[in-house]
């Protein structure tokens, strides 16, 4: 393992004891468990990756409108009065 160094506000760290404390698990381990899931949970695709989705996505959909580029701005605030 790798030691490091965080900062934690008074509360942060006041909460994160009481936690571990009633899980009977250390602060160390929940910190750790937290970063797994902040991996877990983020979603990694380099550049290339976000330009090749976005071409692949490019005149896929059809909206029927022919003055979609120019109305755009209309067409959303009509999208959002009818919620």
């Amino acid at each position: 393992m790798i030691r490091t160094q965080i900062q934690l506000t008074e509360k942060q760290a006041k909460n994160l004891k009481k936690i571990a404390a009633s899980r009977h698990r250390s602060v160390a381990e929940l910190i750790r468990q937290a970063v797994d899931n902040m991996i877990k949970s983020a979603v990694l695709v380099d550049v290339e990756e976000q330009r090749r989705r976005a071409l692949a996505a490019a005149g896929r959909f059809s909206s029927g409108l022919q003055d979609l580029s120019t109305e755009h701005d209309k067409y959303l605030a009509e999208a959002f009065e009818n919620k």
